[in-house]
């Protein structure tokens, strides 16, 4: 008996996953509960396990490939097996099917293949579908974007090819997290009106502040890098600028200013770039903002950032550490309207009162969306921090 399984829907209301790799081939023999794909979202790589044992007959989307929520994923030979066995690709998470019908000029397509041909700026009805059933994929849209079939609204719809290919070429597939980053990244620099603010900051103060705070809590276990530091400092700038720690509904036509401090902590992870989240910034402590850095560095460091730590974030600081650099222009974290980038700490000489002294440097730049931000309202912000930062006090000090 052919048992079909559908890709359910492993995120919050996801129209499709992307297949990532396989964990198995057709052909082989499957145990019931036996992981068989490694599906992402767009927050997470999500391990799917099979709910039947039986033999592979067929695998219906290649690795790179996108198959949407209800569609059939993998067949499996279930044979000699009880016939009652729990699905899990229809319990009551799964609404089924995605409802993939032909427009009114035939075109079949998902709504998330649609919504990425809008932003590519596709003409579907010229697109050919290589999907079951000739329904079109995003690989179709995405390739008709490079052959040029785009709707004529665009200046770059001519955009060109791959250059010729050489011997000593390397191909890595685009796929995965890094095509996620790409998209999401274009999606930004589509939607934001981005500029950014760079400030310079003496931590000579916080520096001394720090080497003594961790000196004591290192025989408690815990960790202090500067992170915690520069996120509470930013909480305290964003409760007084609410116009930071907001988005835009532009549906609705409305400002957004949000009320919750979730924290995304920009950090490079073996699979490229994720964005884990300290949630309810402003109700921890420095010492339990410490322990969620360190939880959250050491799962991204593993690869093993889970789901319930990705998405939701309100504002995004960005940092390389010692590898900080001296300035950058981060891009927003779209739909947020700011982010900070943390530069590198580093001796500098300064003039303080007619005198050149040897003082712990750095620099803040933080970029924000235009549309919402003005350029004084991005002075302040960073200003508020920088009192904080550089004369480290009580703020730093309290317990939750």
């Amino acid at each position: 008996m052919a048992y079909e399984f559908k890709l359910p829907d492993i995120g919050e209301g996801m129209a499709e996953g992307e297949i990532v790799r396989w964990l198995v081939k057709e052909g082989d023999t499957l145990k019931q509960d036996q992981p068989m794909v490694e599906v992402m979202t767009d927050k997470a790589t999500v391990e799917i396990a099979t709910p039947r044992g039986g033999t592979v007959l067929e695998r219906r989307f290649k690795e790179g490939e996108r198959c949407p929520v209800g569609q059939v994923l993998i067949v499996i030979d279930t044979a000699g097996l009880p016939a009652k066995v729990p699905d899990v690709s229809s319990t009551d998470k799964t609404p089924g099917p995605v409802p993939v019908g032909p427009s009114p000029g035939g075109v079949l397509a998902t709504p998330a293949t649609r919504r990425l041909a809008r932003e590519l700026g596709v003409d579907l009805s010229r697109v050919k579908g290589s999907g079951p059933g000739g329904q079109i994929t995003a690989a179709d849209v995405r390739g008709a974007k490079v052959s040029g079939a785009s709707d004529g609204s665009h200046e770059d719809q001519h955009t060109p090819g791959p250059t010729a290919a050489s011997s000593g070429d390397v191909r890595v597939p685009f796929r995965g997290v890094r095509r996620m980053i790409a998209e999401h990244m274009v999606k930004t620099q589509r939607q934001v009106a981005q500029f950014t603010y760079v400030e310079e900051i003496d931590c000579t103060e916080l520096v001394e502040l720090r080497d003594k705070a961790e000196a004591r809590l290192a025989g408690h276990g815990i960790k202090l890098s500067y992170l915690p530091f520069f996120v509470k400092a930013a909480v305290e700038a964003l409760k007084k600028h609410p116009q930071i720690n907001a988005t835009l509904d532009e549906p609705a036509g409305e400002i957004v200013q949000r009320r919750d401090y979730h924290i995304g902590i920009a950090a490079q992870t073996p699979e490229g770039l994720m964005v884990p989240v300290i949630r309810n910034a402003d109700r921890r402590s420095l010492i339990d903002l410490a322990r969620e850095v360190e939880r959250l560095g050491v799962a991204a460091k593993n690869g093993r950032v889970s789901q319930r730590d990705l998405g939701g974030s309100t504002f995004t600081i960005t940092s390389l550490g010692a590898l900080g650099g001296i300035v950058a222009t981060p891009i927003v974290n779209y739909p947020e309207v700011a982010i900070l980038a943390i530069h590198k700490i580093a001796k500098r000489p300064v003039v303080i009162d007619d005198k050149v002294v040897i003082r712990d440097m750095m620099n803040l730049s933080l970029s924000v969306d235009h549309r919402l931000v003005d350029g004084y309202d991005a002075a302040t912000f960073v200003a508020e921090m920088k009192a904080s930062l550089e004369t480290p006090g009580l703020i730093f000090l309290d317990v939750t």
